[in-house]
């Protein structure tokens, strides 16, 4: 869809036409998908999606007002003292920025597709994002939490480095899927419910819900902690799926003339 073509169909439907026509495109989601990213934030980022589109902007554009809204709540959560009317504020502006997140793609199908530009800029806020959010933790740990022990500092370190790897393995999967598409097709194994539920504590909504406790530094740091742990252990879990994942697209590969 050309951009006088996009003007035209804008100009012709109304909003709700907008959001029904951005349902019906709607790209599937991975199977074992988190419920929050898949049934909420999904959704949300659907009306936004629909109201950026009619108002003209692009997915560039949304992409921005993402990063405005995230790095604002990683800000304050480095900057402010923990109370409970900041932890609030930190997870809605979280919870806003994953919107926009993910109405910028939505945007890109109601435009006829995205850019290559368009998809690194998303990638690499979002690699800025999953870091700074958790050395953020970090540092207001360090300034305000009445720890007894300075090894509960390694609780950030550590999720920032299981975050990072988590994106880039995801990122680095989703490329070599797509080299060797022609040589092993996608799965195409149904989403369960059973499996999305059981990726809940690893759904980025979670973390960012997480902060509702932040006037409760102790809650919020156990709380938190326990999303790390089972981060780890999704992640050591995946990582051998993954491998082998890669090594059948191999085997595929190699036994093609």
């Amino acid at each position: 869809m050309t951009s006088t073509s996009a003007q035209a169909v804008r100009s012709t439907e109304t909003y709700f036409d907008t959001v029904r026509r951005l349902s019906s495109a709607q790209k599937t989601a991975a199977r074992g998908a988190p419920p929050y990213s898949v049934y909420v934030n999904r959704r949300v980022g659907r009306y936004l999606a629909a109201g950026a589109y009619r108002l003209g902007l692009t997915p560039n554009n949304v992409t921005a007002i993402s990063a405005g809204f995230t790095f604002c709540a990683i800000g304050l959560l480095a900057i402010g003292e923990p109370s409970w009317w900041l932890g609030i504020v930190v997870w809605l502006l979280l919870a806003t920025g994953y919107a926009f997140d993910s109405a910028d793609g939505q945007v890109a199908r109601l435009r006829g597709g995205g850019s290559p530009s368009g998809e690194w800029l998303d990638h690499v806020v979002d690699s800025i994002k999953i870091s700074t959010l958790h050395l953020a933790v970090l540092i207001t740990m360090f300034t305000h939490f009445p720890l007894t022990n300075s090894a509960w500092l390694l609780v950030p370190i550590g999720f920032t480095a299981v975050a990072a790897v988590s994106f880039f393995a995801m990122i680095l999967n989703d490329l070599l899927k797509a080299k060797h598409t022609a040589a092993a097709p996608l799965s195409t194994a149904p989403r369960t419910v059973v499996r999305s539920l059981l990726g809940l504590p690893t759904d980025y909504g979670m973390l960012c819900l997480s902060f509702v406790l932040f006037g409760a530094p102790l809650a919020f740091l156990g709380l938190y902690s326990l999303l790390f742990v089972a981060n780890a252990v999704y992640l050591a879990l995946a990582l051998g799926k993954w491998f082998r994942d890669m090594t059948a697209l191999g085997r595929v590969g190699v036994a093609r003339p």
